[in-house]
């Protein structure tokens, strides 16, 4: 009799910050933090499991569930919110020994790797932002879904019809499948304790201030769709504006899965940027180098 097929979204397992992590960890060279976004039942295998094996070709590709998500553990009376996610990403790089990485964050992971480059900036070298939260804006009625999320096939059906652009990569049998990661043990419980209602409280709580936005050293390279439902466009050019080494690229045809809808896009463009990467970054910012709003 034939075992049953290994879980992909199961990878190897570290104790990061006194937490029990499931991540991914394949190729080799600088290594690259890739932080998944705050999907109903998300792991990092279920956000990157397209762009894993293209950036695994050029770097080592790190990609952990974040606590209170996948197949990290969530211990009993955790307060989530973004010091916790931080210092759980921190304990993270500081478990497998790693000094620096480039970062890629989506979504909310987008907010999670801008506050940890702000926080810890000699800890990051690139930075990558992708239909990133971080900034303040109206909660969007795509988010709202989203975090406002009750289990069942047809609502989870209805979350897809939101996050893509592209209607070939929706159906029934990938609902089902996002469907029962939703609804695996504790899964549910920690995802609603995340957002309640009132939502618009946890976008504001989710975004940076202005003034360290601004003051970041990093070269960074913000990616958005045109037509996402989740996270609006003027985010990327809010931070385009704000983030002084920062270039924009945005998707046409594209929804809130950049990394899925253009993948091949995405992984080139991503792997470009970093391997453009010089040996004594972030630089500090010259105070006497003229700064500019273009995009206004």
């Amino acid at each position: 009799m034939n075992a049953p097929p290994a879980n992909p979204e199961i990878g190897a397992a570290i104790v990061a910050a006194g937490i029990r992590t499931n991540y991914h960890d394949v190729g080799q060279g600088f290594p690259v933090l890739l932080i998944h976004g705050s999907g109903p039942g998300v792991s990092a295998w279920a956000n990157w499991r397209l762009t894993m094996p293209r950036l695994a070709t050029r770097a080592r590709v790190l990609a952990p569930d974040m606590v209170g998500f996948g197949f990290t553990e969530r211990p009993a009376g955790i307060q989530y919110g973004m010091d916790t996610w931080v210092r759980h990403a921190l304990g993270f790089l500081d478990a497998l020994g790693i000094e620096q990485a480039d970062l890629v964050g989506n979504s909310f992971g987008g907010a999670l790797a801008l506050a940890l480059a702000i926080r810890h900036p000699q800890r990051v070298r690139r930075l990558v932002l992708m239909g990133a939260a971080g900034v303040p804006f109206t909660l969007t009625p795509g988010l709202d879904a989203v975090w406002g999320y009750e289990p069942s096939v047809q609502a989870m059906r209805r979350l897809l019809d939101i996050f893509a652009y592209d209607r070939r990569l929706v159906n029934d049998e990938l609902a089902e499948l996002r469907y029962r990661a939703s609804v695996r043990p504790g899964v549910h419980e920690a995802f609603a304790a995340m957002f309640p209602a009132p939502r618009q409280r946890w976008v504001d709580a989710l975004a940076s201030p202005e003034a360290h936005i601004r003051a970041l050293p990093h070269e960074t390279l913000i990616i958005h769709g045109r037509e996402d439902q989740v996270i609006p466009l003027s985010n990327a050019l809010t931070l385009a504006r704000w983030i002084h080494r920062s270039q924009l690229h945005v998707f046409g045809r594209c929804g809130h899965w950049t990394q899925i809808e253009h993948a091949e896009r995405f992984a080139q463009l991503v792997g470009d940027f970093f391997a453009e990467a010089t040996p004594d970054e972030p630089k500090p910012l010259d105070p006497t180098e003229p700064r500019m709003d273009p995009l206004t």
